[in-house]
């Protein structure tokens, strides 16, 4: 079990991930995390190593995946497969929520080529 008031903050790119299930939690395969896009937050364009489940559960944003842009209300689940350019970008005045599942492993690789290695998904 874990706990709400165990779960790890994390914030980076004006987001924040409230990490639950990591190794650190006691998952053996799986990471989750809720992540939280504060209106007016855009995003890097970044591409991940292995597949992520994003569905979003409060709001509206803008997902861009390999250039194209839809919008995703409350309810939508978005697949991002591995290797694929990822962005979101929420333009409302509200923030939005999502939960995100994820293999232990992942890593992201932003346009410039920096790699980042998140802590919620690790």
């Amino acid at each position: 079990m874990i706990h709400a008031s165990e779960a790890r903050t994390h914030e980076i790119h004006g987001a924040r991930f409230v990490s639950y299930a990591t190794p650190l939690t006691g998952s053996k395969e799986l990471c989750a995390w809720r992540g939280e896009i504060p209106a007016g937050t855009k995003a890097p364009v970044h591409t991940v190593n292995r597949e992520e489940i994003f569905l979003l559960l409060v709001g509206e944003l803008l997902v861009t995946l390999d250039g194209s842009t839809e919008r995703i209300r409350a309810g939508d689940t978005v697949i991002v497969n591995p290797g694929t350019a990822f962005s979101v970008e929420n333009p409302t005045d509200h923030t939005a929520l999502s939960w995100v599942t994820t293999s232990i492993g992942l890593e992201a690789v932003l346009a410039d080529g920096t790699r980042i290695t998140p802590p919620w998904a690790n």
